[in-house]
């Protein structure tokens, strides 16, 4: 039976926006290929009520996981989604980010309190002085006073250049020079701003410690550790073949058309913000650890305190680094406009739901996820 609290908790889900090792001994077991007949039914029920081509759900209690799917690929095919597809995380890559700055500050190449003046002073010609003092803990707490996101030009000058451009770290240091040229829309760690352009900035200050890639970084540091191997940047498949579910946007009379290739996702510099994908057995791999860590279980991948820290708001709003908190659960949302996940976990209870789609859509997440995470097993 469900707990209040995580009644409550979910409800309140926002819909906007050891060793190493050790970690991969039990999960290995969740690379599941089956379908969950439960979750499968409830995957095709919420695709018809919805509206999505397609629709994954992933169910995580004490140290299991189960994922149903139901729908196409692409609206316009007949290709089935599989358990094993990859789905577009959007801004749930946010917490990857701030797991990525843990690991790095574990390891004293950076400090949670490094500043932005610090790592990218003598990069930039102008750095407002509302910024100077900025550090990662108000970047990745949305209480930098960072905009949501740069100007409409700018992007789409980034839209134009992607990977055929510039190094994505120096496009990454061009987007934070025209973010932090100009004073803050709050006073740093005064007010909740939600930020893209912050975690951004974020990445920008570890490509500059580091010398490496914000891609590189976050394999190495994050995804190899835990043992996550289907995963990637952008949006998700080829261009020539439906090898993978491809997002949608509304087309004609609200039809829903099917987008790949490049312009299927938001430019590569937002990469610290939401453009990675990944399959729900490797995502589950991933909130695994942040549910033991949530619940003080020995990782090897993290200290207590980093998780404590990642969990932890540390201003007065109710977001942590990377999640929004609510009494016990951590939960985000992400779309690009023609995707959309939704999270929730709650460690202590060692419980967790996801709902991904291929196509942004509206409905009642904290419902559909009160009932994925409760539903029976046999």
């Amino acid at each position: 039976m469900m707990t209040s609290t995580l009644r409550q908790s979910v409800h309140r889900l926002s819909i906007g926006l050891a060793s190493a090792a050790c970690l991969l001994a039990a999960p290995a077991a969740w690379a599941q290929t089956s379908n969950d007949a439960t979750l499968a039914a409830l995957a095709e029920d919420t695709r018809d009520s919805w509206g999505s081509p397609a629709v994954g759900l992933m169910q995580l209690r004490e140290g299991e996981v189960h994922i149903g799917v139901a729908g196409l690929r692409d609206v316009s095919d007949t290709a089935e989604v599989s358990t094993d597809d990859l789905w577009h995380l959007g801004s749930n890559t946010k917490s990857m980010t701030a797991t990525l700055v843990a690991r790095l500050a574990e390891s004293g190449v950076i400090s949670w309190d490094d500043t932005v003046s610090q790592h990218l002073g003598e990069h930039l010609e102008l750095i407002d002085p509302g910024f100077h003092d900025v550090t990662f803990r108000h970047l990745l707490s949305h209480h930098s006073g960072a905009p949501a996101n740069i100007g409409q030009a700018y992007m789409m000058m980034f839209a134009l250049e992607r990977e055929g451009g510039r190094p994505l770290p120096e496009q990454r240091l061009s987007y934070a020079g025209h973010i932090l040229a100009l004073p803050p829309e709050s006073e740093p760690g005064s007010t909740y701003l939600y930020s893209n352009a912050g975690y951004v900035i974020a990445g920008a200050m570890l490509e500059q410690a580091t010398g490496e890639a914000w891609e590189v970084l976050i394999e190495r540091e994050v995804m190899t550790p835990l043992g996550i191997d289907d995963f990637g940047f952008g949006a998700p498949g080829s261009t020539e073949v439906i090898d993978q579910p491809r997002g949608h946007l509304d087309g004609s009379h609200g039809n829903p058309a099917a987008m790949s290739g490049p312009t299927a996702d938001n430019p590569p510099v937002l990469g610290p913000a939401g453009t990675m994908h990944m399959s729900l057995p490797d995502y589950a791999l991933y909130l695994q650890a942040h549910i033991d860590g949530g619940r003080g279980v020995e990782t090897g991948f993290l200290s207590q305190e980093s998780w404590d820290i990642l969990h932890t708001r540390p201003f007065e709003a109710g977001y942590a680094m990377g999640w929004g908190l609510g009494s016990d659960e951590l939960q985000h949302s992400g779309s690009n406009r023609m995707w959309l996940m939704h999270t929730v976990i709650v460690p202590e209870q060692q419980m967790g739901a996801v709902i991904a789609m291929n196509r942004m859509r509206t409905g009642n997440a904290g419902a559909l996820l009160r009932e994925i995470a409760t539903t029976a097993r046999d």
